[in-house]
C-alpha cells in the first residue's frame, strides 16, 4: 500500500534540482530546473552534456544497463571526468525530485562513484556513495556504503540497477527509465527500410523511430497522427491525411496525401518528406508520447523561423493538458524560440565557458541578463550576445587563403 502511494506521488513529480561534481565540462554545476527548460549556450559549451547527465541516470536504471554499462558506452571515466577536476577525482550526479507548483522537495537521489582497476585488472567504477531521501518523511531510504560494509565487487553496482535492493524506492528506477532523449536525424530515418536489425540498443536519432510507432495499437496511432496532424497542416499546409502505412515486407512507413493542383492530391512517404517536416514530425511525436522527461536537441533545426517561434507555447499547451506531471528539457541557439514573451527568466538556463569548467545559470540568477530584461528587451537579445564566442567578430576579418 505504502509503495503504491509512492508510486502515485512519482507521477506527480519532475526534476526541481541537478547538482554536478566533475560532470564532462561542468567541474560544479547546481542549478534548479523548470517544468520547461530552455538551455542556451555557445558551441561546446556543454549543452548536450548536461542533459546526458539525465540520460546517465536513465542508462543506470533501465533493464539491461547499470552503472558499469553506462560508464562504458561513454568511452569510460576518463571520458566522463571534467578536465577542470583536481584534487577530488570523484564524479557525482543528484537530482532533486517534487511537484511543479510547489517548493517542497520530494526525493533526493545522489550517486558518487571513481575509477578502480588499471593494469591487468579491467578499467571499471566504484561507488564512493549512493543516497536515497525522502523528504515527507525526513528519512534515507539509502545510505551507501556509510550503513553497510560492503567489498569491491558489490560497490560496482548501484541500487537502481538491482530489483531486490530497491524495494522501497522503486518508483525512483521507473521515473528514471521513462526519461526520454530524441534528436530525429532525417536521413535515418529515411533509411529506416534498410534496417534489418538493430540489437536492444536505444534508438535516440531515428533509426527505429517508424517501428516504435507501428508498436503502438492501431487505436493510440489513430489519436497521435490525428494530434500531430492538426499542427503539421498549420506549419506545411500542402500535407493532409498523415497515417502509417507497411509495405510488403511488412516495414512500416509514414505516408501523407500532398495537395496540388490535381484533385486528390498524391499520396508521399518519408523518402519524400523534407528535413524540417520529418524533424517536425519526430518533436511532436516526443511531446505526445513520453509521460516524464523529455530531452530534446535543438528542435529548431530545419525548421522556418516561423514554426519555431510556436515552440515555446506548443510546448506549453502540452504541459497545460498533462494528465499527470512532465517536464521537456531542450538546447536551442534559437533567436526566435527565445524571443517568444512567454519564455520566464527562471526557464532559461545560459551555460557559459571559462578556464575552470562550464558555468550554469538560470537568467534570474543572473544580474547583468536580468536587468537587460527589465529594460524591456526580449530574452533572446539578453542572452544570446550573452552565450556567443568572445571576439567572434574577428572571424569576417579572418582569410582561409594568404
Amino acid at each position: 500500500m505504502i509503495l503504491c502511494f509512492i508510486q502515485c506521488d512519482i507521477l506527480k513529480m519532475i526534476i526541481k534540482r541537478i547538482t554536478l561534481h566533475n560532470w564532462k565540462n561542468f567541474q560544479k554545476c547546481d542549478v534548479k530546473l523548470h517544468e520547461r527548460c530552455f538551455i542556451v549556450g555557445a558551441n561546446a559549451s556543454g549543452k548536450s552534456n548536461f542533459i546526458d547527465a539525465l540520460r546517465f541516470l536513465r542508462d543506470i536504471s533501465k533493464q539491461a544497463g547499470g552503472l558499469q554499462s553506462a560508464v562504458e558506452e561513454r568511452g569510460g571515466i576518463t571520458k566522463i571526468r571534467c578536465l577542470a577536476a583536481r584534487k577530488n577525482p570523484n564524479v557525482s550526479i543528484s537530482v532533486e525530485l517534487g511537484e511543479p507548483d510547489t517548493e517542497e522537495l520530494t526525493w533526493r537521489y545522489s550517486l558518487d562513484f571513481v575509477h578502480t582497476g588499471g593494469g591487468v585488472i579491467k578499467n571499471q567504477v566504484k561507488i564512493q556513495s549512493e543516497e536515497v531521501y525522502y523528504y515527507p518523511e525526513n528519512v534515507y531510504k539509502l545510505n551507501r556504503p556509510r550503513e553497510t560494509k560492503e567489498d569491491e565487487d558489490t560497490l560496482k553496482y548501484t541500487h537502481l540497477e538491482q530489483p531486490n535492493s530497491n524495494r522501497e524506492f522503486r518508483p525512483l528506477q521507473t521515473f528514471f527509465q521513462n526519461i526520454e532523449y530524441l534528436n530525429i536525424i532525417p536521413q535515418l530515418v529515411r533509411e529506416s527500410a534498410l534496417v534489418t536489425h538493430f540489437g536492444s540498443k536505444d534508438d535516440y536519432y531515428g533509426r527505429m523511430f517508424l517501428k516504435k510507432i507501428a508498436n503502438k495499437n492501431e487505436k493510440t496511432i489513430k489519436s497521435y497522427f490525428k494530434k500531430i496532424s492538426d499542427f503539421l497542416v498549420l506549419a506545411v499546409p500542402q500535407l493532409k491525411e498523415l497515417g502509417l502505412v507497411k509495405d510488403e515486407m511488412g516495414v512500416p512507413h509514414l505516408e501523407v496525401r500532398y495537395e496540388h493542383w490535381r484533385a486528390k492530391g498524391s499520396k508521399q512517404q518519408e523518402p519524400q518528406f523534407s528535413d524540417g517536416t520529418l524533424r517536425l514530425i519526430g518533436f511532436l511525436f516526443a511531446l505526445i508520447d513520453n509521460s516524464g522527461v523529455t530531452l530534446l536537441e535543438e528542435p529548431e533545426l530545419n525548421l522556418h523561423s516561423g514554426i519555431v517561434g510556436r515552440i515555446p507555447e506548443f510546448i506549453a499547451r502540452v504541459l497545460r493538458q498533462k494528465k499527470q506531471s512532465r517536464q521537456i528539457i531542450l538546447t536551442t541557439h534559437s533567436y526566435d524560440i527565445l524571443s517568444n514573451g512567454g519564455v520566464s527568466a527562471d526557464e532559461v538556463l545560459v551555460l557559459q565557458n571559462t578556464s575552470e569548467g562550464t558555468t550554469v545559470n538560470r537568467v534570474s540568477d543572473l544580474p547583468e541578463i536580468r536587468h537587460i530584461l527589465e529594460a524591456g528587451l526580449s530574452m533572446a537579445d539578453a542572452v544570446i550576445p550573452a552565450t556567443k564566442p568572445n571576439h567572434i567578430e574577428k572571424m569576417s576579418q579572418y582569410s582561409l587563403f594568404p
